[in-house]
């Protein structure tokens, strides 16, 4: 059972990364845009992604939360399990901030320019490369 919860926890966590990964992307899309039509578009796929990554945020989660629960005894005590779930909080903070700046786009109040969003669009790229050398490497 065990190895079917992990085995969800990833597959789900993949998912939403697919998301946290193009959707920004889509954002650069926008502010480079000078068309009306195809930035409505591009908002429309926007809020279809991020309504799609939803699920895949509370699934991931989820499936993580009751394997750290299987393994208490041992995670509370790892120092690299501390720093996965720090990672978490901000991925989570980022997601959000996704949300945000979706809505801003949509609604064309967004101030922020595509260089911007595509510095943006790299930092779930670290923060996966820092997730998985702690849950694999398991350095302290």
């Amino acid at each position: 059972m065990y190895l079917w919860i992990k085995a969800l926890h990833i597959i789900f966590m993949v998912c939403w990364f697919a998301g946290l990964f193009y959707l920004p992307r889509i954002f650069v899309n926008i502010q480079l845009s000078e068309s009306a039509e195809v930035k409505a578009h591009l908002n429309q796929m926007a809020l279809k992604l991020y309504r799609f990554m939803a699920p895949f945020l509370v699934l991931t989660v989820f499936f993580g939360v009751w394997l750290a629960w299987l393994n208490w005894d041992y995670l509370a005590r790892a120092g690299w399990f501390h720093a996965k779930m720090t990672l978490l909080v901000l991925l989570i903070g980022y997601h959000f901030s996704c949300g945000y700046y979706r809505r801003q786009l949509a609604n064309n109040r967004c101030q922020k320019s595509h260089l911007f969003f595509r510095f943006f669009n790299e930092a779930p790229v670290l923060v996966l490369f820092a997730a998985v050398i702690l849950a694999v490497l398991k350095p302290f």
